[in-house]
């Protein structure tokens, strides 16, 4: 037993960074912006004809340094007040447990820098589309719109198209239409993601006094913004299924999606101020978005 102790000790100090890192650096938001530049890379490729392994791959490092950097920014400048909330509460800036937190702005900004830095030396159209990812996300919705409108997600969503069209630049097509279809997607699913998950923690928003949609009116109300931002997600999705070289491969998954798109949509406008319809069409927006990405990943292939 003992020597099993022994064995294992070593691996919790290793587990506990990764569960820091994953948090701090917003690992699985980082996830999604990545499939996310997957699929505006796969459209592209698509459009030009061709793409390589290489560009895929400086995408992915790039859009790795850039996302996780101005995550980690993020919740250095958020830190007193996820401290308020009961979501945020055990972020790593939030409870103390990093002791000296400038040193975490110093680690996010220079993460941002070399992933721009890095791109430039290869593609200054993806170095262009990740550096603005990156300052939407912080200058514009951080800092900016996050703590003054209620329009804060809404206009803050272009950093995920910004994700998006800069898998575009990445094969040299990020002016191609079809990108830019999936960029209005992204943007648009945003407040949809984000509004349901702030009907969940209404209080803690208001807590936090962020002027978060569903914080500043009822959640009837709420629900309907979100319920309208379903449907021009749903629009979106269905056409790119429209697309040249996505068509039905893509449009009969992602047909059948949005059907339940729309389930979820219904269930939260009839019960708007209830957590569970909510959450469910949280966890839903994840999985729809995702869905559509593969499968614009897959038709890419399929080709």
């Amino acid at each position: 037993m003992d020597a099993v102790n022994e064995l294992v000790q070593p691996i919790r100090p290793v587990r506990s960074i990764w569960k820091t890192a994953v948090i701090l650096f917003k690992l699985r938001v980082v996830f999604l912006l990545l499939l996310s530049a997957f699929g505006g890379a796969a459209l592209g490729a698509i459009a030009v004809g061709q793409a390589s392994i290489w560009q895929f791959l400086l995408l992915a490092v790039t859009g790795l340094l850039s996302a996780g950097g101005a995550s980690a920014i993020n919740q250095y400048l958020e830190r007193d007040r996820d401290a308020r909330m009961n979501r945020t509460a055990a972020r790593p800036l939030a409870t103390g447990q990093i002791g000296n937190p400038h040193i975490i702005l110093a680690i996010g900004g220079g993460m941002v820098l070399l992933a721009t830095a890095l791109a430039a030396i290869f593609n200054g159209p993806l170095a262009f589309w990740i550096f603005s990812g990156a300052v939407i996300y912080v200058g514009v919705y951080t800092i900016w719109l996050k703590p003054r409108t209620t329009l804060n997600i809404v206009i803050g969503g272009a950093a995920g198209s910004c994700a998006v069209i800069s898998g575009g630049a990445a094969v040299g097509a990020w002016a191609d239409v079809s990108v830019w279809i999936l960029a209005v997607l992204v943007f648009v699913w945003t407040p949809v993601h984000f509004w349901a998950l702030a009907l969940a923690y209404r209080s803690d928003y208001i807590k936090a006094d962020y002027p978060m949609l569903p914080a500043r009116v009822a959640p009837p109300v709420a629900a309907r913004w979100t319920a309208l931002h379903s449907v021009f997600t749903a629009v979106s999705g269905l056409a790119l299924g429209i697309w040249p070289g996505v068509d039905w491969f893509y449009l009969i998954p992602i047909s059948i999606s949005t059907v339940f798109l729309v389930k979820y949509t219904i269930r939260l406008l009839a019960q708007p101020a209830e957590r569970k319809p909510a959450f469910a069409l949280f966890h839903f927006s994840n999985l729809y978005l995702a869905l559509v990405l593969v499968m614009v990943m897959l038709a890419s292939l399929w080709r």
